[in-house]
């Protein structure tokens, strides 16, 4: 399992972070405080508080792509 900090405060990034996370097969899921959501479903992300810093956790070694995809984000 890999974690990685990112930011979402606006509505394109959170489109543009969910196309890149449906493109991978990995299971990846979003973290803030004690909420967890599919990092894949836009519902989900728009559940959580995206004022704050968010955790992607990817449950997969082989992601180091999603990881360089997934750096636009960092928070």
């Amino acid at each position: 399992m890999k974690s990685v900090k990112i930011s979402l405060e606006m509505a394109q990034k959170v489109k543009e972070f969910v196309a890149v996370t449906q493109e991978s097969e990995c299971e990846i899921v979003l973290k803030s405080g004690k909420y967890v959501v599919d990092a894949k479903s836009i519902l989900g992300i728009f559940s959580l508080d995206l004022s704050k810093p968010l955790t992607v956790e990817i449950y997969s070694d082989n992601c180091d792509d999603l990881l360089a995809k997934l750096a636009k984000f960092a928070a």
